[in-house]
């Protein structure tokens, strides 16, 4: 960007705040927590904090933002970004929506420890949403503050930008902040609540719309405000579709559903999972919003869900994100039936988040092993069988997929040959037992054949696979020492590794231990394994 486009006084931020100003607000402005009925918002200020200190912030979203450095070091960016100071055009409001949660209606949910601060528009026109999570109490928050701890703070804005870096579509992160306060948790729910760190991150997106948003108004019968919402979103959103009307809303949920598929695919692809996709933590956009308790798989396992609250049914396991998103826009399909009433075009739209995911998900099988397209005769059966592989025994899968692009293309050598470059991916060595490495041997020798007779060359090969599987991901043991560090005043780590996840696809010399696979003493520790939605 032109140095000159660079902002160097917060004051200077151009809002342009269309969510409020188009929108119907809650006449309520006591900010006390209760049902908001006829109302996308209520208007509500942050909670003031005492000794806010900055933690660490994204230089890309702030250069989205036209940010200049000094901006970003300065004391008022520090009070700024906690909620401390509002600028000149802010305009603070937390959105009501609903949803379902585990595949139950949970009526009213809403921003409840979210505040929108307003609507930036940068030097290119985008329209770009400031929201504080964190920031205190709202009419939403239930029975909660509406405050955030240092620890699920860390995990979040580390992960916005790792995600983004990885190429996955995401809301982003421009600050980490400490608030100076004390906040008061119980981790697990287990009875043991403790003071930990409070803090604040400024999450940023074009826009924070989610499926429970529609959801809350159809479930209430406010069919018209519904109507008004979509309208609004098609008009800021979506404006390629042209103006709003039934067949619009069609192709607008047709959009919302293939944008939903390639963010899963890309999950899938890089081992990301969500922990919680209930439909108000579903992006309109195909976003992946609200980090809570996610994790990224370490050892290979379908099963896996890093939600101590999920641990029962494991509704959000890693295989069965596909369907779950589809499960939920099917919710978001029944919200907006009224504007429809007739079932059949949403049907025909939901088809296309099957169609899109299919076709990603074999592209994206393909890259992963390097091959120049996917061939369902073979390809089918060949990824299948190495699922299998990877899930019989512990497999880290960021390290097998990496390595696999150094196998030696050369069916003549032995099993244990053939497996060499494979060997840092495995957590327990015994259970590679002669069985095992047989099968794999089998496996590796389908796969040479099937590569030498796409006929790529192996340098191409290995550029699409290392282009595909991620060397570096932010695995929770990291986030975790980042967390501990960073609990003790020591932000060194949280800022290394956001510079490390930056280029997560560079092999960058000298920080291998950094993709090394998850130490024995990280197996069942909390925040390395299972994470509650304590924060």
């Amino acid at each position: 960007m032109d140095s000159q486009k660079k902002i160097s006084r917060l004051d200077d931020l151009i809002f342009d705040n269309r969510f409020t100003r188009e929108l119907p607000a809650d006449p309520e402005i006591a900010n006390n927590r209760r049902q908001v009925f006829s109302a996308c918002y209520s208007r509500v200020l942050p909670t003031q904090v005492a000794e806010p200190q900055t933690v660490a912030y994204s230089r890309e979203v702030a250069e989205l933002l036209d940010l200049s450095e000094e901006v970003c070091q300065s004391a008022d960016f520090t009070q700024v970004f906690v909620g401390n100071r509002l600028l000149p055009g802010m305009d603070p409001y937390a959105i009501c929506y609903g949803g379902h949660q585990f595949g139950n209606w949970a009526g009213q949910l809403g921003d409840g420890r979210a505040i929108n601060l307003g609507e930036v528009v940068n030097c290119h026109g985008e329209h770009l949403t400031l929201q504080l999570k964190g920031a205190g109490s709202t009419p939403y928050s239930r029975t909660a503050d509406g405050l955030a701890v240092l620890r699920s703070s860390v995990r979040e804005f580390l992960c916005s930008e790792a995600m983004h870096h990885l190429g996955v579509p995401t809301t982003r992160a421009l600050s980490l902040i400490l608030t100076g306060e004390q906040v008061v948790r119980d981790m697990f729910y287990s009875g043991d609540p403790k003071p930990e760190p409070g803090a604040v991150v400024c999450r940023v997106a074009p826009s924070f719309t989610r499926f429970g948003s529609f959801q809350i108004f159809a479930a209430r019968g406010e069919i018209d405000l519904m109507k008004k919402l979509l309208d609004y979103t098609i008009r800021t959103d979506f404006p390629h579709l042209g103006e709003p009307s039934r067949d619009v809303y069609l192709a607008w949920f047709a959009e919302v559903c293939r944008r939903t598929a390639e963010m899963i695919v890309h999950w899938q692809r890089v081992g990301f999972v969500h922990g919680v996709m209930n439909t108000d933590n579903m992006s309109i956009l195909g976003l992946t919003i609200d980090y809570g308790p996610y994790g990224w798989l370490e050892n290979y396992d379908s099963n896996w869900t890093p939600n101590t609250t999920d641990a029962a049914d494991r509704r959000y396991r890693f295989g069965n994100q596909p369907q779950i998103a589809f499960w939920n826009l099917g919710q978001l399909a029944n919200a907006i039936y009224p504007l429809i009433e007739q079932v059949e075009p949403l049907q025909q739209a939901i088809n296309v988040y099957t169609k899109t995911f299919e076709q990603g998900w074999q592209t994206m099988v393909a890259a992963k092993l390097g091959l120049n397209t996917f061939d369902s005769a073979t390809d089918d059966e060949l990824n299948t069988e190495l699922l299998m592989l990877l899930q019989s025994v512990e497999t880290d899968m960021t390290i097998f997929y990496r390595k696999l692009a150094l196998l030696v293309m050369d069916i003549e050598l032995s099993d244990e040959a053939l497996m060499a470059p494979l060997m840092e991916a495995y957590y327990v060595p015994e259970q590679i037992t002669d069985a095992y490495q047989a099968g794999l041997g089998n496996w590796l020798r389908s796969y040479i054949k099937r590569v030498q007779a796409s006929g790529i060359a192996n340098t191409e090969r290995r550029n699409i696979m290392n282009a595909a599987n991620p060397k570096y991901v932010l695995r929770n043991y990291l986030a975790q020492l980042a967390i501990d560090k960073a609990e003790q005043g020591d932000f060194s780590m949280v800022n290394e590794l956001l510079e490390l996840l930056r280029y997560p696809y560079d092999e960058q010399p000298g920080k291998e231990e950094f993709a090394l696979k998850r130490p024995d003493w990280a197996r069942q520790r909390a925040g390395c394994s299972m994470l509650s939605c304590s924060s």
